[in-house]
């Protein structure tokens, strides 16, 4: 699937914008009077205890003959040596002089505090999403290239049931990114936190089912089938929501999928949720999984007068047939 060609946009421009703050288009990086590709090399060398120039070519990907010069100037500066490997001769490590150390120690006390300014200055879902979105970007970047790449590392995990902080994390994430979005304050939140304390209480019953989905051991989404609040033996999807730093990934799609599977697992002659006008990328996924349009009128429900609307989902006529079938 193509993305969004407005959010192509603001990612490119969001990149432009990070490149210009982080001083990538001056001479000198990091408060330092090297370049950004001698800051670098720093960086691995220290990272790696002692590493080659082979290495740095890999990892900086740069020419051999830049490489060549960029070490020379690192060594006449004073700042890396280049020792006889113990293995082989003919090879030689870079490692950190002591100088070399003190402008690496400098390095990271001046990205730490860029960093730590910036992130006081948004909230913590706002952080964690920088940090899951930028890991995840660089990641692609990289699967971009011709060379094969595993995927990242704590990928999101998909879980049932309840999990220790569930209650708080689903409230949170739903109030986070309402109240950013749509201007819903504490009546909304307060309205996601009990309904969702409620069926909590409610999850050992057969027809009802909670999922999570998990990065780094942190809750970054949810998706409930709640088969007894309507009292008309249809289900309803509830709370159904992904982290910033999660979006586009995929976790969404994982989760309508185990809730409908669920559904039709469990007979469920329809399914129901209830949302609103505008949330388009919401409204194609559940379109994708069959949902249709049944109701739109003007309502108050989440605590601001909006356009609200319910979709109905069947049960697939396959599955109603193998049910049919002795």
């Amino acid at each position: 699937m193509q993305p969004d060609q407005a959010l192509v946009e603001e990612i490119r421009a969001a990149s432009r914008a990070m490149v210009r703050e982080l001083g990538f288009l001056q001479t000198t990086l990091a408060a330092t009077n090297y370049s950004a590709s001698a800051v670098h090399a720093l960086l691995e060398i220290d990272g790696r205890g002692a590493t080659t120039a082979a290495a740095l070519v890999n990892v900086l990907f740069l020419e051999k003959s830049s490489v060549s010069r960029l070490i020379g100037k690192l060594v006449e500066a004073g700042e890396i040596e280049e020792v006889a490997s113990a293995d082989d001769g003919r090879s030689k490590q870079l490692l950190l002089t002591r100088k070399g150390k003190r402008t690496v120690a400098a390095i990271h006390a001046y990205g730490k505090k860029r960093v730590t300014m910036a992130l006081a200055h948004l909230n913590p879902s706002q952080r964690d999403a920088v940090a899951q979105g930028l890991s995840a970007y660089a990641w692609a970047l990289a699967a971009c290239r011709d060379e094969p790449h595993d995927a990242p590392e704590n990928t999101v995990e998909i879980v049932s049931g309840y999990r220790p902080g569930a209650v708080g994390r689903v409230a949170e994430m739903h109030a986070a990114f309402y109240s950013r979005q749509w201007g819903l304050g504490e009546f909304f939140e307060r309205k996601v936190a009990t309904g969702i304390s409620e069926f909590i209480g409610r999850l050992e019953r057969p027809a009802n089912k909670l999922w999570l989905a998990v990065k780094n051991e942190r809750i970054v989404g949810s998706i409930a089938i709640d088969g007894e609040d309507l009292g008309n033996g249809e289900s309803h999807l509830r709370w159904f929501i992904l982290d910033d730093g999660c979006r586009g990934s995929g976790a969404g799609r994982r989760l309508m999928s185990e809730a409908m599977a669920f559904c039709d697992e469990a007979g469920f002659p329809a399914t129901q949720l209830w949302t609103f006008k505008g949330l388009d990328a919401a409204r194609r996924l559940y379109e994708s999984f069959g949902f249709t349009l049944t109701k739109e009128w003007e309502g108050a429900q989440w605590g601001a007068t909006m356009t609200e609307q319910q979709f109905t989902r069947r049960l697939p006529p396959s599955t109603v047939a193998n049910r049919s079938m002795p």
